[in-house]
């Protein structure tokens, strides 16, 4: 029993002593916040990321009933994406066009088409390359919000910028 104790409490002193000198590695230190004021590459907090665009500048815009128009929000919206996608050349985009849940499928496909035409036309005129720009319209079949009401139709009445690494020009 006393061996086991002391074996114990020596286990427990070798393991602390260990402990006790923090640059024995040579201070090989792991900055995990980057050498860039704490940006973390790839974060929302890193200007070059799609996870900032989508935070920070919006990847999405909204639109009226039945229109295909942009707001001047959403032009504001817009205006920040064409200035991020200029600083960030390395990326292209998809502009997804969206409806809500009322009228007909193909209705629905038609709007979605126009409001992504819209979104990309916008940027376009803004200085993007059309060559980094593609359209999808998914109309009503991917809705975000999922109810029959004006909560979730004005939700799903959009348009998302999508971004893709590497696919420009």
């Amino acid at each position: 029993m006393k061996l086991l104790a002391k074996g114990l409490i020596l286990t427990a002193a070798l393991g602390l002593a260990a402990c006790s000198n923090p640059d024995r590695f040579g201070g090989n230190n792991v900055n995990l916040g980057g050498a860039n004021g704490g940006i973390v590459p790839g974060s929302a907090s890193d200007p070059t990321s799609p996870a900032f665009f989508q935070t920070a500048v919006g990847d999405r815009v909204l639109f009226a009933v039945d229109q295909a128009t942009l707001s001047v929000e959403a032009q504001s919206v817009l205006s920040a994406q064409a200035n991020w996608l200029s600083t960030n050349g390395s990326y292209s985009a998809i502009i997804e066009g969206h409806a809500d849940e009322q009228g007909t499928r193909e209705y629905n496909l038609a709007l979605g088409a126009r409001r992504a035409q819209a979104v990309q036309d916008y940027l376009i005129g803004q200085g993007v390359s059309p060559a980094r720009l593609k359209t999808i319209s998914y109309g009503k079949e991917r809705p975000i919000q999922v109810c029959s009401d004006e909560t979730c139709y004005s939700q799903n009445r959009r348009a998302v910028t999508v971004l893709s690494a590497g696919l420009s020009g």
